[in-house]
């Protein structure tokens, strides 16, 4: 939440079962009241993100998680959209991914993701990760507004 306690709507962009729970425990465990959207491939998020099909009445989020590895479109491909977009392209995105590659950052950092952590696989670590990523992104930084 917000500083003045309003809630925010992230996007998970994830394929994978087992992190999705962890992202799901890790907002449960800290408490988080904000809402929390999965997809899980690269073309269900651009229809999320363009209110296209199933997410016609998709909310506009505040903060993306975005994994690289995705199916049909890659995370390298979704975060190039988005930030090649005048109207997505203020949103955060926070590419969370169990890549470690040089090569990976760089590129997602020359993408303009506003940041880049790589996946702990402690579940401890996993769910302290998404905390801080939420305390950094919504209670210490100021969000663009609706």
């Amino acid at each position: 939440m917000t500083p003045t306690g309003q809630p925010i709507d992230v996007l998970l962009v994830e394929d994978d079962p087992g992190d999705e729970l962890m992202t799901r425990e890790a907002f449960e465990d800290n408490k988080i009241g904000n809402a929390l959207h999965v997809v899980r491939d690269g073309e269900e998020a651009l229809d999320f993100l363009y209110r296209r099909g199933a997410h016609v009445d998709a909310p506009k989020p505040d903060l993306i998680l975005l994994d690289l590895n995705l199916p049909k479109y890659d995370g390298r491909q979704v975060l190039e959209k988005i930030k090649s977009d005048a109207d997505l392209a203020p949103i955060p995105v926070v590419v969370l991914t169990t890549s470690s590659a040089e090569e990976d950052i760089l590129r997602s950092y020359r993408l303009h993701a506003n940041a880049y952590v790589t996946k702990p696989v402690d579940l401890d670590q996993f769910i302290r990760a998404v905390k801080q990523i939420d305390e950094f992104f919504v209670q210490v930084v100021r969000l663009p507004t609706r």
